[in-house]
């Protein structure tokens, strides 16, 4: 009868397991539909502030030179096509660069990363490859697929521009939601 007991008491468990996930994922799914409808359809003006502070928390802000980085593809394929957009940056300009673990395979995220953005490889610098750190006891939970992607150009005028959007954008008086 304990053992019954036990057994009963592991398989409810389980069972309230799954409604719960299956309750979560539905409550998931209801939040961003109704994300989805506040954004709305982005127009030029919203992609451009969207960009400006997308380069606020991942570009570099070294004089010269615009580097944006990334591990999510979405990201870096918006950006790319914000280069082209608001600062007029030409296909031949743009650099890439790969940070992969060791053990990935560089050719096929270069491959992937130039079909994303649309930069030849000819144009990537030498991948960087993390050596795994087999001494340390960090656990390393987030080992990217593709590694993590920097889309570059050397344009220091262009670069000026965007650190003075992003200083008018910090500065600028806010608006409350309507």
């Amino acid at each position: 009868l304990s053992q019954m007991k036990t057994l009963g008491q592991h398989k409810g468990s389980l069972v309230a397991e799954i409604k719960e996930r299956q309750a979560r994922i539905l409550r998931t799914k209801i939040i961003y539909g109704e994300a989805k409808i506040l954004v709305g359809k982005l127009n030029k003006r919203d992609r451009f502030i969207a960009g400006i502070a997308l380069y606020v928390a991942e570009g570099s802000k070294t004089d010269g030179r615009a580097v944006f980085t990334n591990s999510d593809p979405r990201l870096i394929k918006f950006m790319t096509k914000w280069f082209k957009e608001f600062c007029k940056i030409s296909p031949n300009k743009f650099r890439g660069a790969i940070w992969l673990h060791e053990g990935l395979d560089e050719k096929v995220a270069k491959q992937y990363w130039s079909k994303l953005t649309g930069i030849p490889t000819n144009q990537f610098f030498k991948t960087y490859i993390a050596a795994d750190k087999k001494d340390s006891k960090k656990i390393r939970k987030n080992i990217h697929k593709y590694g993590v992607f920097s889309v570059s150009f050397s344009q220091s005028d262009i670069h000026r521009h965007i650190i003075g959007w992003i200083s008018a954008l910090i500065g600028a008086k806010i608006t409350p939601v309507r």
